[in-house]
């Protein structure tokens, strides 16, 4: 098998030139990093959960730094990651004050009986596993800020659709294996205490060596009702393509429950899947010296590095 890592940048209604572009070359970087690990001797876990980082300490994505804010103007965030090879697999839900969510998932992973950690116990988990525990509201910034009032002063209904969504990356090795992984802030203006389909596994991250691995963006509670992310994994059991399985699991739960949703994928073959029924989500994958992008429907462009 070729190694390739694949990442997506979050799923939305996404209007402004400047933050496509800004989106797009943060895709481009987190697949080269994700790539960098996993042809320099690094796992497929490694590969996933740096591409990630890379995003979480990006300000332009809905994750870690750039986490979008609650309507007490706090930072509450979402991870999970899941290792295809024995179904391994970790979460955390309402973080606050830690830079990457995706790394304390993968601690929860390997070093607790458990799947998944909430709020204070999250972080009192993360103090015990030496992880740094930021100042109260270090992950607050002007652009959240501005964003949370635009969202109270529009008060949009509830359902409405969101500029971001959710991050994520899949890899697999050259040995087929495969992980995947998934972070976000989740819902703007959301209640406090809100947890997202990115905690859980089946919905926002899942992986199986057998058969393939997505993580999915998007309206999180019907991702949550849909279990996307296991919907397109039975979807390539039953034979379809991993692009063919991502678009028409999208396109039948945005039609059935009314709202917008992503995903990118990869099959134990190594195919690629990358759909989104929103109007744009930034999208990138690294496969030997290539990088394969786009944001837009329809749009594909490939650089070669």
């Amino acid at each position: 098998m070729e190694p390739i890592v694949l990442v997506q940048g979050g799923a939305g209604e996404i209007n402004n030139r400047e933050r496509v572009k800004e989106l797009v070359a943060g895709v481009k970087e987190a697949a080269k990093a994700g790539y960098k690990v996993l042809t320099e001797g690094g796992s497929v876990l490694d590969a996933v959960e740096a591409a990630v980082r890379y995003m979480e300490d990006n300000e332009t994505f809905n994750a870690g730094k750039g986490s979008v804010l609650t309507l007490d103007g706090e930072v509450e965030m979402d991870a999970s990651i899941m290792l295809g090879e024995d179904l391994s697999a970790g979460g955390v839900t309402v973080v606050k004050d830690i830079q990457h969510p995706i790394s304390l998932a993968r601690l929860v992973m390997e070093r607790t009986s458990h799947i998944l950690l909430a709020g204070e116990g999250a972080k009192r988990f993360a103090v015990t596993q030496g992880v740094e525990v930021l100042p109260e509201g270090a992950l607050v910034t002007e652009r959240t800020r501005n964003a949370l009032m635009k969202y109270l002063e529009s008060q949009k209904e509830r359902g409405s659709s969101h500029e971001l969504g959710t991050v994520g990356a899949v890899a697999m090795d050259a040995k087929g294996r495969l992980a995947a992984a998934t972070s976000t802030g989740g819902r703007e203006g959301k209640l406090q205490g809100r947890c997202s389909d990115t905690c859980i596994i089946g919905s926002g991250t899942y992986a199986d060596d057998n058969i393939g691995a997505v993580s999915t963006t998007g309206h999180g509670e019907m991702i949550a009702k849909f279990c996307l992310a296991h919907a397109i994994v039975k979807s390539m059991e039953n034979g379809k393509t991993a692009n063919e399985a991502t678009n028409e699991c999208i396109q039948t739960m945005s039609k059935k429950l009314n709202n917008t949703a992503g995903a990118v994928t990869l099959s134990n073959k190594g195919e690629v899947g990358v759909g989104f029924s929103s109007s744009r989500m930034s999208w990138c994958y690294q496969r030997g010296n290539k990088l394969h992008f786009g944001i837009d429907h329809e749009e594909h462009q490939i650089e070669k590095l």
